[in-house]
């Protein structure tokens, strides 16, 4: 029976019960899912081709075992299979492949696989997202067949395409913009659905942050007059006139909630939580965070009566890094960090995600490199958790391009500017919008050559990091900023540095008290105050 169908047949409580009672769970509940699920997955990921590859011949009989025998993984364990679509390696046949940025111009993309029981898992998971994004008590279900969704989602490929796909299945829903956009520009479909929704009303908002943020923006704009004549459904008319109206009296901008009265609102993707207050301000609706990625599908979700997202029992089976062990794995690659299962967390305590994706999926003690916070633990011993960001060795900005070492060596390398050493790290401005900060030294030749300024360093960075990096030129166009910020260092800093304290930096995301310090010791060094600039 589709959704649509349960909505008008069966008792809402039951529809409820069916779509939200994992909140309800004890965690004894919750674990006896958690198992039940994982022994099915493990039997068919140890017989398959894949798990025979990455086990090495271990045969392990229980969940404790496998965590004893199978360390680890990363995507380069199963790329050879994945890359080249060796469907007969997996445990199961996929029906789709979705695909996601790896390392850049490095390695441009990861693919992953998804079985149909994991395509009904996602759409029963995105169904009580639906539910619960709109829900106001315990059994309040405002889910209509014919509701707008205004929709800031990249198209297939990529996973947040699945979302219109999968919900046609089971309901009746207009996408703004529609699949006719699909074959447009990520910026184009959204100003296409944007053009949209104020031609119709809107009932639910799904976005990343920074995309659901740039939206707002530009219906600010619209409210200042900057674009002339706005084309508005009769519906609206009347509701753009007044604020209108009032926007001039109190020299103020109109605001999405002037004209739009929405149901939902939900973000996803990293950094959503630096945009939630004034996506809310410029909405009138709490909008609810959720986890969802290429590798992991949709796993977590906030509600609107409790902070903290719940993960999903039925999505993958979780295991936790605590901090403490992954900081001495990125100091020590050969040392194993101990994981603790969903039982066994705490609150006040932030963890590594690691997943084993169920229902015949490949990713076996997968590390995506997510890290979340437990924010508290239940009556019911159910955790709730808030996403921190991704793990130190990778830097994500706005959910739009992520960047490594290895990335942004081959960006210095191609752009041949001369920097000998650099520490690059993710910050926030006083807005809390993230950019992409770097501490360069320049070689004794590149000073004594007055060509690279600071301005060429910048220039040159960013045009190397967009050629390398397709979400990199995307972040700019659509968001209009620029997420490269440099600060030059004088040559030698960061290795003196290094023999004072005894030990190296970590080249990404150094830790905050580790820069304060360093950047101290600059500080004898007397950078003259134009040595640091930005486009931001």
């Amino acid at each position: 029976m589709r959704f649509q169908d349960k909505l008008i047949r069966k008792n809402r409580n039951l529809i409820w019960q069916e779509y939200c009672g994992f909140l309800e769970l004890s965690i004894a509940d919750y674990m006896r899912i958690q198992r039940r699920l994982m022994d099915e997955q493990m039997r068919m990921w140890c017989e398959s081709g894949l798990g025979k590859l990455l086990l090495n011949g271990k045969t392990p009989k229980s969940i404790d075992e496998l965590r004893s025998q199978l360390p680890l993984t990363a995507y380069s364990d199963y790329a050879g299979v994945l890359l080249t679509k060796r469907a007969e390696m997996l445990p199961a046949v996929p029906i789709v492949w979705i695909q996601t940025t790896w390392e850049g111009g490095v390695r441009p993309f990861k693919l992953a696989p998804y079985t149909r029981a994991m395509l009904d898992t996602y759409k029963h998971n995105t169904l009580s997202i639906t539910i619960l994004t709109s829900a106001r008590n315990k059994g309040d279900i405002d889910v209509r067949r014919g509701d707008r969704i205004l929709y800031g989602g990249a198209p297939l490929p990529y996973a947040t395409g699945l979302i219109p796909a999968l919900l046609a299945e089971d309901i009746d829903i207009v996408w703004l913009p529609d699949a006719k956009a699909d074959a447009l520009r990520f910026s184009e479909r959204i100003k296409k659905g944007f053009s949209m929704a104020m031609k119709s009303r809107i009932d639910y908002f799904f976005a990343t942050g920074s995309v659901a943020n740039y939206i707002s923006e530009n219906f600010g704009k619209l409210g200042n007059g900057r674009s002339g004549k706005v084309n508005v459904s009769v519906r609206n008319a009347l509701r753009w006139v007044r604020a209108k109206y009032y926007s001039r009296r109190d020299s103020s901008q109109i605001k999405p909630r002037d004209i739009f009265n929405i149901k939902g609102f939900v973000l996803a993707g990293t950094d959503s939580k630096c945009y939630k207050q004034r996506l809310l301000d410029a909405w009138g609706v709490t909008p609810i965070e959720i986890a969802a990625g290429t590798e992991s599908t949709c796993i977590a979700t906030e509600t609107l009566d409790n902070p903290g997202m719940v993960f999903f029992p039925d999505a993958c089976f979780y295991e936790f890094i605590p901090e403490a062990e992954m900081k001495k794995n990125l100091n020590n690659p050969n040392y194993r960090p101990r994981t603790c299962l969903m039982d066994e967390v705490e609150a006040g305590v932030s963890y590594e995600l690691v997943i084993s994706v169920l229902h015949g999926g490949v990713f076996m003690r997968y590390r995506i490199g997510d890290v979340y916070h437990c924010l508290s633990v239940s009556s019911s011993g159910i955790p709730r958790f808030t996403f921190v960001d991704r793990t130190p060795n990778i830097i994500d900005i706005a959910g739009f391009t992520r960047l490594t070492q290895n990335s942004i060596e081959e960006v210095i390398r191609l752009s041949k500017l001369g920097i000998q050493d650099w520490i690059a790290r993710k910050e926030f401005d006083e807005n809390m919008n993230p950019y992409f900060h770097m501490y360069v030294e320049l070689s004794v030749d590149a000073q004594q050559n007055d060509v690279v300024t600071n301005k060429v360093l910048i220039d040159h960075l960013s045009a190397y990091f967009r050629a390398f990096d397709s979400d990199y030129e995307d972040l700019k166009r659509l968001l209009n900023i620029e997420p490269l910020k440099i600060t030059v260092l004088k040559y030698g800093t960061i290795a003196n540095y290094e023999e004072k304290i005894g030990q190296p930096l970590p080249r990404i995301n150094t830790d905050s008290l580790e820069m304060i310090e360093l950047l101290k010791y600059q500080s004898i060094f007397r950078t003259p105050p134009e040595e640091e600039v930005s486009e931001a």
